[in-house]
């Protein structure tokens, strides 16, 4: 990796890190405190919250009814999420340690602070539950296989990828063939180390 793009990525990621910062600041202005992964509000917050949740009556007719339709479509998806969930699950607790790869901590990708929020009704919050579950898991899984790409082929694509994971910005360049076996080991033994040490890898 050229001295520029390693730059350039050190400079995104501090950019990330002000932008994290600067929305917490903006949060400042609606009070609550976190408590493990408990989030409470004021009394006075959670009293303004209560009066304005919308009546579950009211809910239905007010937001689009036609979406009530799809909602079996929706929740049927639970079958394949918690399928993909089991299966990722066990495939990085059968063969990470055989790679020595560090295992993905699970839980940290799962979070379900939405439902402290008072001004959703039952079916608003959850909806926001399911959708955490879901969105969660996809991240849960999505760096679980990104893991498995730089212990087996940390090469990136000719061709323009939409979606692609962190890592895949410090991998090997698309046809640098030189010391690939030594650099492709450098790349495994890194999975072995925290994620901050893991970008030392491609240097």
């Amino acid at each position: 990796m050229s001295e520029r793009v390693r730059d350039l990525l050190a400079r995104i990621s501090a950019l990330e890190d002000e932008l994290r910062t600067a929305l917490h600041e903006q949060e400042q202005g609606i009070t609550y405190r976190i408590h493990g992964k408990r989030v409470e509000f004021e009394a006075s917050v959670r009293a303004a919250h209560k009066r304005l949740q919308t009546s579950l009556i009211y809910w239905v007719f007010k937001d689009r009814p036609l979406n009530l339709l799809t909602g079996p479509v929706i929740y049927a998806m639970i079958v394949p999420l918690l399928l993909l969930d089991l299966c990722v699950t066990a495939y990085q607790t059968l063969c990470f340690p055989v790679y020595r790869v560090a295992r993905v901590r699970r839980a940290d990708y799962f979070v379900y602070d939405r439902r402290h929020l008072a001004y959703l009704n039952f079916i608003e919050r959850l909806h926001c539950t399911y959708c955490s579950y879901a969105n969660g898991l996809v991240a849960y899984a999505t760096e679980v296989v990104a893991r498995t790409e730089q212990y087996f082929c940390p090469i990136k694509h000719a061709n323009r990828v939409l979606g692609l994971h962190d890592r895949h910005a410090r991998f090997l360049a698309y046809g640098d063939a030189v010391d690939y076996a030594q650099r492709l080991e450098v790349f495994r033994q890194a999975l072995q180390e925290s994620p901050k040490d893991e970008q030392t890898a491609s240097k």
